[in-house]
């Protein structure tokens, strides 16, 4: 099978045995997913599409994270500061002068990687270029900056000050409110139930603290394994309870049946809908499509979005109806009870 994306394409062409090398955080792309190679990835659901083929797949955050092999390949992400921790971390687990390939796009910013190694005091070569994307080859060695030193804390501000949150390159909104989640958590006071409550797509968790701070029975899930490293930062931070779980939207949350999954009072989201570059609906689809199976008889689904994003219509297949609860000309905050 033929490479799918731009940056796989190019390395398909190259003459090198990638046999036992780490794949670091690349894209969805059948060519690698059937090919050789390990991977390394805090997306839960690329490492399931990995694990479903029998191949190897592991987060970033495992306990055991010393890692052996012959070489990895950086795929380079659109948030140039989560490529620096990348960088730190792979630097740490991996053996001193193990081979680093960084690929990535032109319009991702690739070519910036030249300077972020030359700051870090590593050697760097071009190995290839194609496809509006360039292909980098550097070794690891041990830096005197540690990756824990990239996570970083600041306090909310408004109706949810006081609040402790953990930030991490790479996670939304990272180190600072978004505007969205501001205008969500203003019509919260009175729109939460009392009783369990979910966070969907939890981010840094500041919808989990502050619904937590409020005496909730929270669960917090993320797609993102930094997200939920986040979330569990900023819980003790701010000695709250919660659990939070790795998600592909519901998936942690099913039982053998239907019937058998957790149910909640409420599902409070400020659901993604980008996925890198570009635009993606299938999350936010499924969380409002799968919303009624996972609430009580009248639950509400509370959500965010920008106000250009179709929503309107999912709300309506799914609940028989919803209401804007705010709407400030950029994000609108939709809410829907099921009957």
């Amino acid at each position: 099978m033929s490479a799918e994306t731009p940056v796989c394409q190019l390395l398909e062409r190259q003459d090198a045995d990638y046999r036992g090398w780490w794949w670091v955080a690349p894209p969805r792309d059948a060519w690698l997913e059937g090919g050789e190679g390990r991977l390394i990835s805090a997306d839960l659901a690329v490492r399931q599409a990995w694990q479903a083929r029998g191949r190897e797949a592991v987060s970033p955050f495992v306990e055991d994270s010393s890692l052996q092999g012959p070489g990895a390949v950086l795929f380079w992400p659109k948030a140039h500061a989560l490529g620096e921790w990348w960088l730190l971390w792979l630097c740490a687990n991996l053996p001193e002068g193990t081979l680093l390939q960084l690929i990535g796009e032109h319009q991702g910013g690739i070519k910036r990687v030249l300077k972020v190694l030359a700051a870090l005091g590593l050697g760097c070569r071009k190995v290839d270029s194609a496809r509006r994307c360039t292909l980098f080859e550097t070794r690891t060695a041990r830096l005197a900056l540690p990756p824990e030193a990239v996570w970083t804390q600041f306090t909310a501000e408004g109706i949810a000050e006081g609040l402790t949150l953990a930030s991490h390159p790479g996670v939304f909104g990272h180190g600072k409110l978004d505007e969205g989640t501001l205008l969500l958590l203003e019509q919260l006071p009175a729109q939460l139930p009392a009783g369990e409550v979910l966070d969907m797509g939890c981010g840094d968790g500041i919808l989990a603290a502050w619904m937590a701070r409020e005496g909730r029975d929270v669960t917090a899930v993320d797609v993102s394994t930094f997200a939920v490293e986040a979330t569990r930062r900023t819980l003790r931070a701010n000695e709250l309870a919660g659990e939070v779980l790795e998600s592909d939207v519901y998936s942690a949350l099913k039982g053998e049946t239907a019937q058998e999954g957790k149910r909640f009072d409420a599902i409070i989201s400020n659901p993604p809908f980008h996925l890198e570059r570009a635009i993606d609906y299938g999350p936010a689809a499924r969380l409002i499509q799968q919303a009624p199976e996972h609430l009580k008889p009248g639950g509400r689904l509370v959500l965010v979005a920008n106000a250009f994003l179709p929503y309107a219509e999912p709300l309506e297949r799914a609940f028989g109806g919803f209401e804007v609860l705010a709407d400030n000309g950029r994000f609108r905050v939709y809410a829907a009870t099921r009957r």
